[in-house]
């Protein structure tokens, strides 16, 4: 009953009917478009449309004269489809086709994951990423440690080598999991990277004074952070609960006595400006909207990710064609998607050096064993 054809030919037994009974009355136009309907696949589309009008305006008018008409038919309905979920099961396609044994999981209930019990080994061409990832952030906080910095407003270095710090550590933390290299299980890697390379963007554009800006919004995050969690009651506080209260509030710079810490409750550090707009600014929208946005949609499960990942379709005819939660989990190991994240992660680095303008003589030191490399698989693209 989704499918618009199909809901039509159901629809047209009425139809059917009437002509067989010799009572079908109708426009040259219609008789011409139902005569050799569903046969006429270039008819078809508006058949199916006429055919739905025509049942709809049948239905309109029973129900006008009876409002109550249908009231038996939907009872009946619904415990058909009541009746159908207590005498027959769900069907998973697996179930049809039959899954190789290898490829189930070990479980105590009747419903086994569908994968390999045992983790997915490293891919073909992604044995070196993660050690490779691990010598770029290594090679960047050198650069950054031997060239000059300008300590009396460290305020932009802080911020710019943290948030590529930050990328560094994730990426290296995934490409050492191949099981999650896909984008259901990693698209909050995608999402961060692009955030990341928005914000330095963005911010290099603006007064230097956004990176003190940005530090006193994630600090008031922090003192907001530690006041929600000391809402819990005692009962609920497991061991070493109040030491974590204790970091927050350490981490919010707020001092014990005058409480002068300002929390931002906007949405962003940017006086409330989204990660769009920001991206917009820096002329960076079309890869806000072409790699942030599809990511975002699977980190913030938007339906279109639960459907595709989640989910499959019952086959049994007698369930109505619902969905249901797919127990095959997906496989992981695309090599390509892990050498985007070494790729994009690479081209934070080379952004942060120039917005900070770091010494170019200790990124080349820094750097140097990648020249050596030259003519490797190993350097990104």
């Amino acid at each position: 009953m989704k499918d618009d054809h199909r809901q039509a030919l159901l629809k047209c037994f009425r139809t059917w009917s009437t002509v067989q009974a010799g009572t079908f009355r109708s426009s040259p136009e219609t008789v011409d478009l139902l005569k050799d309907y569903p046969g006429e696949p270039s008819k078809r589309p508006a058949a199916d449309s006429v055919v739905r009008a025509m049942w709809g305006a049948h239905r309109a008018t029973l129900e006008i004269g009876d409002p109550h008409h249908f009231d038996r038919a939907i009872e009946w309905a619904r415990m058909f489809w009541g009746m159908n979920s207590m005498t027959s099961k769900c069907i998973r396609k697996r179930e049809i086709e039959g899954a190789p044994e290898t490829s189930v999981a070990p479980s105590e209930t009747g419903f086994p994951l569908e994968h390999t019990a045992q983790p997915t080994p490293m891919p073909e061409g992604g044995e070196h990423l993660r050690r490779f990832t691990m010598d770029l952030l290594s090679s960047f906080v050198e650069a950054l440690e031997t060239g000059p910095a300008n300590l009396y407003m460290n305020a932009r270095q802080e911020v710019v080598s943290g948030l590529v710090a930050r990328a560094g550590r994730d990426v290296i933390a995934i490409l050492g999991a191949p099981d999650l290299w896909c984008l259901e299980h990693s698209a909050h890697i995608g999402r961060m990277l692009v955030e990341v390379k928005i914000y330095l963007h963005w911010m290099a554009q603006q007064d230097p004074s956004i990176y003190r800006q940005f530090q006193e919004y994630g600090a008031g995050k922090a003192k907001l952070y530690s006041r929600i969690s000391d809402e819990l009651p005692d009962e609920a506080r497991t061991a070493g609960f109040r030491e974590s209260i204790d970091e927050l509030k350490r981490l919010s710079h707020n001092d014990d006595v005058i409480d002068h810490r300002i929390v931002d409750t906007r949405d962003t550090f940017a006086d409330g400006k989204s990660i769009r707009v920001m991206a917009e600014e820096a002329g960076l929208l079309d890869f806000y909207r072409q790699a942030y946005s599809l990511a975002s949609g699977v980190a913030h499960s938007e339906w279109w990710s639960v459907e595709t990942h989640a989910m499959e379709p019952c086959l049994n005819v007698l369930h109505g064609m619902h969905l249901i939660p797919s127990l095959s989990l997906s496989y992981g190991g695309n090599v390509e998607l892990a050498n985007a994240w070494v790729d994009q992660f690479y081209s934070l680095v080379r952004t942060s050096f120039r917005i900070l303008g770091t010494d170019e003589d200790a990124v080349d030191a820094a750097f140097a064993w990648m020249r050596e490399d030259e003519g490797d698989e190993v350097a990104p693209a």
